[in-house]
């Protein structure tokens, strides 16, 4: 039994590992209640997530924040122009449904395939925006290439984030769990997938995690002192 209980068995590692996922999805629904954090908020919880998956991670709510801060600027103006986007697809979406003119099939079509495409390119969008330092040009130009280049794992990553949305609708006794682990829980499954996909562009450098340490300059020197006397 001492071996379950222990903090390096897998059963102790997985039990912290939803409980990470838990109080990072309640932290993401609080920044996202603003509307207008919503883009910072994504991206600080894929920079979590992305550290847990390559067991980087420091502490958890410190790496969210830092992140949120660092990206703030670019991450809202991405997602303002998402918004955007998305109004202009609510709006096509009451035109075809309600305002009575028959459209033809092959624009409906169009519309909505293109609609599918922009969705799956924005699913890269906020982790690059977390893993890399980029124009947003650029930011939204390797998603692009990123979700048309790897489009296997890319549709795995949309069937991970619509999981939430289907088990709702089907069970409204699971929606405590998707209160509780609806956004982290896909994210973190898509996180299993870019990673990897990512690694292709990153410089071989020394990792270093958000844990706190300080170095004391002074006895650093005594020591320098010594060894040169």
């Amino acid at each position: 039994m001492g071996r379950f209980l222990d903090l390096d068995s897998p059963l102790m590692r997985t039990l912290n590992r939803v409980a990470d996922l838990m109080i990072l999805n309640l932290v993401m629904i609080v920044c996202c209640i603003p509307i207008i954090t919503i883009g910072a908020s994504v991206t600080a919880m894929h920079y979590v997530i992305l550290k847990m998956v390559r067991g980087e991670e420091g502490y958890l709510i410190k790496g969210f924040f830092k992140s949120f801060a660092a990206n703030f600027k670019q991450a809202t103006v991405i997602w303002l122009l998402m918004m955007v986007v998305i109004a202009v697809y609510v709006g096509d979406a009451l035109i075809f449904s309600f305002s009575g003119m028959v459209f033809p099939k092959p624009l409906v079509i169009a519309v909505v395939a293109v609609g599918v495409v922009l969705y799956l390119i924005s699913m890269y969008v906020f982790p690059l925006l977390a893993r890399f330092e980029n124009s947003i040009r650029n930011t939204l130009k390797n998603a692009a290439l990123m979700a048309v280049g790897n489009l296997p794992k890319t549709l795995l990553m949309a069937v991970f984030y619509a999981m939430p949305l289907v088990i709702s609708y089907f069970s409204t006794y699971a929606l405590l769990f998707v209160f509780l682990f609806g956004i982290t829980a896909p994210a973190y499954g898509a996180a299993w997938l870019y990673s990897n996909i990512f690694k292709k562009f990153e410089p071989e450098v020394e990792v270093v995690s958000d844990m706190d340490f300080s170095v004391d300059v002074g006895e650093i020197g005594e020591e320098v002192n010594g060894e040169e006397e």
